[in-house]
């Protein structure tokens, strides 16, 4: 399974620009796409892997149950930015096992896992 890596994450939004002013403070920089006659929809490349921000057709439609995951820099700084835009921060920053980390929600009600990233070595 080494050679498996996630290469596509796809969500729905009311309004895909709304959505991406969320996760523009993440420091995510989208581009609109269009695929075929699909939908027009906002792009953004992250590492390897693709995030895509679709317009949601109907309640029937939503992602909101899927549940993100992003490393940031500085995660007060993103986490004050977020409040400052309302932003609902369901679960405050505290230690983890896996760095420090805090849960907000996006527009469409996604809950989104912001992780601060270890900082690298002196140098």
């Amino acid at each position: 399974m080494a050679d498996v890596q996630l290469n596509l994450v796809v969500i729905r939004a009311a309004d895909t620009e709304r959505a991406a002013r969320f996760y523009r403070v993440l420091g995510l920089d989208f581009v609109a796409h269009r695929h075929g006659s699909g939908p027009e929809h906002l792009a953004c490349e992250s590492g390897s892997a693709v995030f895509e921000i679709y317009p949601r057709r109907d309640d029937a439609d939503s992602t909101a149950a899927t549940r993100l995951g992003f490393r940031v820099a500085r995660l007060n700084a993103v986490l004050d930015e977020l409040r400052g835009a309302g932003v609902r921060v369901v679960s405050a920053a505290k230690a983890s096992p896996w760095g420090r980390r805090a849960v907000v929600e996006d527009p469409d009600g996604h809950r989104v896992e912001l992780t601060e990233s270890e900082p690298g070595p002196a140098g």
